[in-house]
């Protein structure tokens, strides 16, 4: 997989627009937030708050850990990254759940993502014997639920890398977007992941009708606006879109030490292996994902960032 960094500068769109809170955000009491913003934490979800935050351990394998941190960048919007990263026992069986979803023009998508593509990924009748299918169905129902739902949703959109580890032995990741999976491996970053950059698809986007601008001092984009060529939503450039998550299977075995989903905050300005040399003798996993954020940050990074770290041994 590539490691090479993009040169994109800012968010995902030349435009963006200052989120205003909805009516119920803005009716909320300072403890309503703090309650909610504790059952989040408790659940797993991060919400676009600035300095979201939250750890915890699998019960099937005590020695596996997760940790996550998330930091609202320096552009003229709110905070457009949710995460989910938490454990879920299912019959007899565990799953580690964990996503960064990268919202652009609005965090609306990024938050419906948050709450229901977990969940619509494990309602597929073939999750548990034909799990790359069911992710992949799931990827592209979710979307059209989104594209349905634009009018109360928005035009934005979101990219989307998860992760799901299976009984803590396999681990299934899917991609849309720029969001990116690396693990360590006896001390190599291997990335698990693909960057959905438009020249790197330029002839699948020209193939639906669209084009990739090359503007001297800008990112290449999709006609001329989102600097993606995989998302969520984006009702007004789906034709020209796709939603089809690349996805990779990786068994955990004793060289794999740690796992670690980032929005491209942190990866505009690291790469794979400085990322994981910056953590990798950092045993507990909440310090480890707040360490990350910390070094974008005193890259310069000014994008919204969001990390987590599953560590397996």
């Amino acid at each position: 997989m590539p490691t090479t960094l993009s040169p994109r500068s800012s968010k995902k769109l030349n435009r963006k627009k200052v989120i205003s809170l909805s009516k119920e955000h803005n009716t909320m009491t300072s403890t309503g937030r703090e309650i909610l913003h504790k059952m989040k934490v408790k659940a797993g979800l991060s919400s676009s708050a600035s300095g979201d935050t939250g750890k915890g351990r699998s019960k099937m394998s005590k020695h596996i850990t997760h940790g996550y941190h998330t930091v609202e960048g320096k552009s003229n919007h709110a905070m457009e990254d949710y995460v989910v990263s938490d454990f879920k026992q299912v019959h007899d069986k565990e799953l580690g759940l964990f996503a960064i979803f990268d919202g652009h023009l609005g965090h609306e998508v990024a938050s419906y993502l948050q709450t229901h593509l977990f969940d619509n990924i494990l309602k597929e009748h073939d999750f548990w014997t034909d799990t790359e299918s069911a992710i992949r169905r799931a990827y592209h129902a979710t979307d059209a639920e989104i594209l349905e739902k634009a009018i109360a949703l928005g035009k934005g959109g979101s990219t989307a890398v998860t992760a799901i580890l299976i009984n803590g032995q396999k681990l299934v990741v899917a991609n849309v977007g720029d969001s990116r999976a690396v693990v360590c491996k006896n001390g190599v970053a291997e990335q698990l992941s693909v960057d959905h950059e438009p020249s790197r698809e330029k002839g699948m986007i020209e193939s639906r009708g669209g084009f990739v601008s090359n503007i001297p001092g800008d990112v290449p984009r999709v006609d001329g606006q989102l600097a993606v060529a995989r998302a969520f939503g984006n009702k007004s450039l789906k034709i020209h879109l796709s939603s089809e998550p690349d996805m990779s299977e990786q068994m955990i075995h004793n060289d794999i030490e740690f796992l670690i989903l980032a929005s491209d905050g942190i990866w505009k300005v690291m790469s794979n292996q400085e990322a994981v040399d910056c953590i990798k003798h950092i045993k507990d996993s909440h310090s480890a994902a707040k360490n990350l954020v910390e070094q974008a940050l005193s890259r310069k990074s000014k994008d919204d960032i969001s990390c987590i770290v599953v560590r397996f041994r």
